[in-house]
């Protein structure tokens, strides 16, 4: 079976050529948004973020930690999946998110993660794995503005809830 694609038109519509599962289609949306996103958009909003963190992370199976790296105006750097884990937790390890936050030069992070289960409610591990990685990247003056925990129905902001 060959791979989709999408293309874009004149008109700044996308065409879909081949097979493509509902899964799939939810990815190529998620891309599409980053792409629209990459360092023209400010994340000023919670929902700017919510919106493609969930398009892109409630659809697995098992956890997966991610990261939006930002600019020093809050422009998108880029995405990246760092840690995958089981059904119900992703080990993250703070030294590997410090040695991309610098790789990508970024000046702030979002970070973001789903619970497969559809309880989007943050765990005490979440909480306290933020808190470690906040004083990691204040020391590269890298600031966190939010963790988000995304399901296929909903999300939480952990800076929303006041625990950044």
């Amino acid at each position: 079976m060959s791979k989709p694609i999408f293309v874009k038109n004149d008109q700044g519509l996308y065409r879909v050529k081949g097979y493509v599962s509902p899964d799939q289609l939810v990815q190529i949306a998620a891309d599409i948004l980053l792409e629209n996103l990459a360092g023209k958009e400010n994340l000023t909003r919670p929902e700017d973020a919510a919106r493609f963190l969930q398009l892109s992370l409630a659809q697995e199976k098992n956890e997966h930690f991610s990261v939006l790296f930002l600019n020093n105006k809050h422009q998108v750097l880029c995405f990246e999946r760092l840690f995958s884990g089981t059904i119900d937790g992703a080990a993250v390890y703070p030294r590997v998110v410090a040695q991309k936050a610098l790789e990508h030069n970024a000046a702030a992070v979002i970070f973001a993660h789903n619970h497969p289960s559809d309880n989007c409610e943050p765990s005490e591990a979440d909480r306290s794995i933020t808190l470690r990685l906040k004083e990691a990247l204040s020391m590269i003056d890298v600031r966190v503005l939010d963790h988000f925990v995304v399901s296929r129905s909903s999300w939480v902001s952990l800076a929303e809830r006041g625990w950044i």
